[in-house]
């Protein structure tokens, strides 16, 4: 395995490829997933290593508007603590941007707080969640 990362905006990955990356560090894939959700988004980044094999991943959803809304975000587990997630988001960041989104959003579990607020720039805002299956 090459030790070089690429990443692309936009690039083609397979519903099969997604799968394999959330399998590859624990998540619970659901194949036909990306095929549903891609449809939807402003883009996204993939990270491949010099195999071609998906190491990295986050999804850019948005309003058509000024609002864009970071998710999904990934790491093969094997590539985990290399820069990886980190140059995903920023790449993610920086199309976000060019595409005329005034803002970028992100929600995450409490212990991915010092990746995303150091490592790649957010900051706190309030904010408001309601987990819909629980309020019927």
């Amino acid at each position: 395995m090459s030790g070089a990362i690429s990443y692309t905006w936009r690039g083609p990955i397979t519903d099969e490829e997604m799968v394999d990356l959330v399998r590859s560090h624990g998540g619970n894939a659901v194949a036909g997933w990306w095929n549903e959700v891609k449809e939807h988004s402003l883009g996204w980044v993939g990270a491949r290593d010099g195999d071609g094999v998906l190491v990295g991943f986050v999804n850019v959803a948005w309003d058509g508007g000024d609002h864009a809304f970071l998710i999904d975000t990934k790491t093969r587990g094997s590539h985990q603590h290399r820069g990886i997630g980190t140059a995903v988001v920023r790449l993610a960041v920086a199309h976000a941007r060019a595409s005329g989104c005034e803002w970028l959003h992100v929600d995450f579990e409490p212990g991915l707080r010092g990746f995303y607020h150091s490592a790649c720039g957010f900051r706190a805002t309030d904010a408001g969640l309601i987990h819909l299956p629980s309020t019927r």
